[in-house]
């Protein structure tokens, strides 16, 4: 009697390729080689992919009175941490500790995905997504990232849309 295949995972899957795939959300992935002494992530993915930065955008985890918060802005801007407070429903935001970012999400630093996040948190992204008709986020791993719609990003994460990137 024959065995049975091993059920193969794709090379380089990620929680958050895996999360895309299971929704049956389309999506295209961009692979690119990361620069250890990248000053910043999100503008060397913007520049390998020969995206805009204004449709590349960044990951943040920040810490809303108390709960940690998922800010999804552009990265040719910076996060307005008393706009993600209000549009959570918060007094006070400030950035969260690297390490209970990384373990809360699953993923490390530059490499934090606002899809298949180890614990789902409340997600914030910025109106400005909606100017495009896809938008590049990390797919878990530095030098990955996944393009998709931005209406598909807040549907998967439960995402509101607010005025939250500056710049």
């Amino acid at each position: 009697m024959a065995k049975k295949p091993k059920k193969q995972h794709q090379s380089g899957g990620t929680p958050a390729t895996v999360a895309l795939t299971a929704a049956g959300t389309v999506f295209t992935v961009h692979a690119y080689e990361h620069d250890p002494a990248s000053a910043s992530y999100g503008e060397e993915a913007a520049e390998a992919l020969g995206v805009s930065p204004d449709r590349v955008f960044k990951t943040l985890v920040a810490d809303v009175d108390g709960r940690l918060t998922v800010a999804v802005v552009p990265v040719a801007g910076s996060l307005d941490l008393k706009a993600l407070a209000s549009a959570v429903g918060g007094k006070r935001a400030a950035m969260a500790d690297p390490a209970a970012a990384e373990r809360t999400t699953g993923y490390v630093r530059g490499g934090i995905s606002p899809l298949g996040q180890r614990k789902r948190l409340p997600t914030v992204l910025d109106a400005s997504a909606r100017a495009h008709g896809t938008i590049c986020v990390s797919a878990g791993r530095r030098g990955l990232e996944v393009e998709l719609s931005p209406t598909d990003l807040a549907s998967l994460t439960g995402a509101v849309f607010a005025e939250i990137g500056r710049g």
